[in-house]
């Protein structure tokens, strides 16, 4: 939390050297204040304030929410190995309801599939995991774009704010002789340009670097949560083998206990 407000204060820096060079030189102090800066910046100043209080805001859930407890836990691997070996898929199914994680998520798609449908071969269970996960590794990269989104919106609202602010400076030089004390309808205009820019660059460098952060994060997210989905596919895999296997040696054994004459139905007339 401390870099992010680092930033922060290197952004009202930056926006309060932009205004102090576009004041007039006859300033006392040569420093502007907030409502000043408003001023100057014009109706633009709104939506680049909109744009950074939800940036920050996303910043701080991203750091809170995108973590690997959030996705993936040693708790809940550990739980879901013993229940799975002691074919508790009950059990499990509590235990996915009572975490909020991506795996626990896969997890309990993939038990409520397999116990509403027994019939189900193995290859179809294990495409309704597979296709849980990719849903859960889109929802990932997903949330983290609205980052992207306002690193690339804020720059385009400063360049706005820019060519309003040329295009008032070119109708004051138009309309009048700048002379004297009517050059400061032309600085006016400029300083206008010059802050919305400043301002958009301010709100999307910082977007677009903690974008790159949360994305090489969320890139190993996912292929945790690619090994533990494995991991327990492995072992319903090998649990489902060893019920198959004892069904049949069942069926077998039963079926051996009969010759093909003495098979209750097939009884000799005597």
């Amino acid at each position: 939390m401390s870099f992010l407000t680092r930033i922060l204060l290197v952004n009202a820096t930056l926006l309060g050297a932009a205004s102090a060079q576009s004041k007039a030189p006859d300033s006392d102090s040569g420093e502007l204040t907030l409502l000043e800066i408003v001023e100057e910046t014009g109706f633009l100043i709104w939506p680049l304030a909109a744009l950074s209080i939800t940036a920050v805001f996303l910043i701080i859930f991203y750091l809170l929410t995108i973590r690997r407890g959030a996705v993936v836990s040693d708790r809940f691997m550990n739980s879901a190995d013993v229940l799975i070996r002691k074919q508790d898929y009950l059990g499990l199914l509590e235990v996915c309801n009572r975490q909020d994680e991506c795996i626990s998520r896969i997890t309990a798609k993939t038990l409520n599939f397999a116990t509403k449908n027994p019939t189900a071969s193995f290859d179809e269970v294990r495409e309704v995991t597979e296709a849980e996960g990719s849903r859960q590794a889109s929802i990932l990269h997903q949330r983290i774009q609205y980052l992207a989104d306002i690193g690339a919106i804020a720059p385009m609202v400063g360049l706005l704010g820019t060519v309003i602010g040329m295009i008032k400076a070119f109708r004051e030089i138009a309309q009048h002789s700048f002379v004297g004390s009517k050059q400061t309808g032309l600085a006016s205009g400029v300083s206008e340009a010059l802050l919305t820019t400043a301002g958009g660059l301010c709100i999307g460098i910082p977007a677009l670097i903690f974008y790159s952060m949360f994305r090489g994060r969320v890139q190993g997210l996912v292929s945790e949560l690619e090994a533990a989905a494995t991991h327990t596919m492995a072992l319903l895999a090998a649990q489902y083998k060893q019920a198959t296997s004892r069904t049949i040696s069942g069926t077998r054994g039963r079926s051996s206990r009969y010759s093909p004459e003495e098979k209750p139905g097939n009884s000799r007339n005597t």
